[in-house]
């Protein structure tokens, strides 16, 4: 049986699919995987096992509607048994009833867009499965249900994203740490990313952490991804000696081995929080604008700070009364950090 997963995006939302990419991985009727990924984060797929065949689009280049044409008629020779569109869009939804059928999706009273419906077959959700990640491992099994919209008698389990780093990459971990002079366990690393700004810190009260990490005898490191973000963390970081901005944007192997060595990993929920966890880091999390029920990892090692406001789980992007993220203090994140 050869099934195509079609998630484009974001990177954190990739991750999250990982169970469900193993549930397929472990079927022995499934004899070959594809993932149609938008080429921004393609690079989240070097974490993929290597049996999986990765195709990409470029929806935001010059022409995305050449590379989806393009990119549809190179799949449609693939001739699938079954599609699943993990991501619920209109867009995805397209593009994979293009390519071919039956496509497999959201159950109704879940899809992100409800438009996507003209294009797949719902899945039915266990009233239980509260997590991405359960929906995601009920979509993965919709092909193989005699009526996929029966409601489920019993409900998916929430299983943890995880990866294995190969050998090669695991031994490059000390040179990278040598390189940027640091010493495993002894460094928490603080993650300036935020899809958009209601997820972001305010500079002050980064700044502050920072400073209270390093008189614990720990080396504060800011991390970035683009440079909006790493001016932001040179301006937090400003002339204190104590504190570390990382001196260039890490691709995905190197990242896992930065964030392996660490004592612990700050962070909103972005994808650089979901890659941690299934590396079993200590993470220590912090939310407003999303919810760690429905999107957190939830594993041993993984800590939530939920803002004290009426308004949580909000997903506003922007907001003209931005309060939650003010008040996540210092103290609250100092406080979930673990003594080694």
């Amino acid at each position: 049986m050869k099934i195509l997963i079609v998630k484009l995006s974001a990177f954190g939302d990739i991750i999250h699919t990982l169970p469900a990419l193993n549930d397929l991985i472990q079927r022995p009727e499934v004899d070959e995987i594809h993932w149609l990924v938008d080429s921004r984060y393609a690079f989240v797929t070097d974490v993929f096992p290597e049996q999986i065949q990765v195709t990409k689009v470029d929806l935001k280049g010059k022409s995305p509607l050449k590379s989806a044409w393009q990119t549809i008629k190179k799949l449609r020779k693939e001739k699938f048994d079954a599609i699943l569109d993990l991501q619920g869009l209109i867009k995805s939804g397209a593009i994979a009833r293009a390519i071919g059928s039956p496509v497999f999706g959201f159950d109704r009273n879940h899809l992100p867009e409800s438009p996507n419906r003209l294009f797949t077959s719902p899945v039915s959700f266990h009233p239980e499965e509260k997590h991405v990640v359960q929906w995601y491992r009920r979509i993965a099994a919709g092909p193989f249900l005699t009526d996929p919209e029966q409601l489920p008698s019993t409900p998916f389990a929430y299983t943890p994203p995880q990866i294995t780093l190969p050998k090669a990459l695991r031994e490059q971990a000390p040179s990278l740490l040598n390189e940027l002079d640091l010493e495993a366990g002894r460094y928490v690393v603080l993650n300036m990313g935020g899809g958009y700004a209601t997820k972001r810190l305010p500079d002050t009260t980064w700044r502050k952490t920072a400073r209270n990490i390093a008189e614990k005898g720990l080396t504060p490191l800011l991390i970035w991804g683009n440079e909006d973000e790493q001016k932001r963390a040179m301006i937090i970081a400003g002339n204190d000696s104590m504190i570390r901005v990382m001196p260039r944007r890490l691709e995905t192997g190197s990242l896992c081995n930065l964030l392996s060595a660490c004592h612990t990993l700050i962070s909103a929920d972005t994808g650089v929080l979901h890659l941690a966890a299934t590396l079993n880091v200590n993470t220590i999390s912090f939310w407003g604008p999303t919810q760690p029920d429905t999107l957190g990892p939830l594993g041993q090692n993984d800590r939530h700070l939920i803002a004290p406001v009426d308004c949580i789980g909000c997903r506003k992007r922007s907001c003209n009364d931005f309060i939650c993220m003010p008040k996540i203090t210092p103290e609250m994140l100092l406080t979930n950090l673990k003594q080694r």
